[in-house]
């Protein structure tokens, strides 16, 4: 059995990468690496390794324990053929650092980080997805804003966090409403400051989800932005991507096939025991309340598993794309080229032999 080890624990900016290269010399060592004869493994027509050799070791970063949460709480964590060593990060960004640093072999994060990756030149391939509600997402309004239409967004100061799924929202929505970055004030926060930043007035819409979207509306005058109004601006996907040198190397693209299929089966599980997952992890690790937790779960919806194909492609370009519109990225990038397809047959496999579905082409 193999027991997840925490560590770095919410690292940031450049402390981050000075400490996380440091962690990269102490965990090279355990790592089921291979020399440069192995690169073949990462070209897109060659076959997945499927045999873990004894001592191969993956690094997965996680956000607020989430993944490692899942596996654990599944069983699948222990089923694992390698041992799995989890380092816990706020967003995408430290994620990427930590990709950078050689610190980190695979993550879970939404769908813009890899965007980002691609921008910044890191080949981080995407090797495992899950879809969730793409209702999840709210516009939240500041106390006494007259704000019902996308279109009343004109003028108006909104939250903004670059690199994460609600920088996407923002622009799709403004998008929608044929208004540029320009007609709006974009205030740049972190996302754990969006909550008060709106339910005070410090801005006057600010992209929420569960449980802060109930928090917000306890305030007196607060409102959202109808679903009718949002519907496409928030996509729902999460991937698990990993660095290239990952998987090249045999031991550790084995290892990665392994956690994809894992990864499925875990997720798929918080399907079919909701309220062992709203307490175990929501309530006992998160210490959220009952009902929170509760709201949380019910607002994500049911997990499913979109094939790694043409159509996920497509749709991770459109986000691209809605992001290259207003000049938020430095160079135009292709989705195709941050996609390792070679693992939809993990992806299938766990589907199917577990009884989890494939989401929809579109969301």
């Amino acid at each position: 059995m193999h027991r997840p080890n925490t560590f770095l624990p919410g690292l940031r900016g450049r402390a981050t990468a000075a400490l996380l290269a440091v962690a990269t010399v102490a965990t090279l060592g355990l790592s089921g690496c291979s020399n440069g004869s192995d690169a073949p493994v990462g070209t897109p027509d060659a076959p997945l390794p499927t045999e873990v050799p004894p001592g191969t070791t993956l690094i997965v970063a996680d956000q607020q324990e989430r993944l490692q949460s899942a596996l654990r709480l599944s069983g699948e964590l222990d089923k694992l053929p390698f041992k799995i060593e989890f380092a816990n990060f706020i967003g995408g960004p430290a994620i990427l650092e930590a990709f950078r640093a050689g610190a980190a072999d695979v993550g879970q994060v939404g769908d813009v980080p890899p965007i980002h990756a691609l921008a910044a030149g890191q080949d981080v391939p995407i090797i495992g997805s899950y879809q969730t509600n793409p209702q999840a997402l709210k516009l939240a309004v500041a106390p006494g804003r007259a704000i019902t239409k996308l279109t009343d967004l004109k003028g108006k100061k909104i939250a903004y966090a670059e690199g994460t799924a609600q920088q996407a929202a923002v622009l799709k929505a403004l998008t929608k409403a044929g208004l540029k970055p320009a007609d709006v004030q974009l205030v740049r926060l972190q996302l754990a400051e969006f909550l008060d930043a709106v339910r005070t007035g410090q801005v006057d819409v600010a992209p929420l989800i569960e449980p802060n979207v109930t928090r917000l509306l306890r305030t007196q005058g607060t409102s959202l932005i109808p679903d009718s109004e949002t519907t496409g601006i928030y996509s729902g996907l999460a991937y698990l991507y990993a660095r290239r040198a990952v998987v090249q190397d045999p031991a550790k693209a084995a290892a990665t096939r392994a956690l994809v299929g894992a990864f499925v089966r875990a997720w798929n599980w918080t399907n079919t025991h909701r309220e062992e997952w709203a307490t175990k992890y929501y309530v006992e690790i998160q210490k959220v309340s009952a009902d929170d937790a509760k709201r949380i779960i019910d607002s994500l919806g049911t997990y499913t598993f979109p094939h790694l194909d043409q159509q996920l492609i497509a749709r991770q370009q459109t986000t691209i794309d809605a992001i290259d519109a207003v000049g938020e990225l430095p160079k135009k990038i292709k989705a195709a080229d941050g996609f390792d397809l070679r693992f939809d047959a993990a992806v299938t496999e766990a589907v199917t032999a577990g009884g989890a579905a494939f989401a929809p082409a579109t969301s």
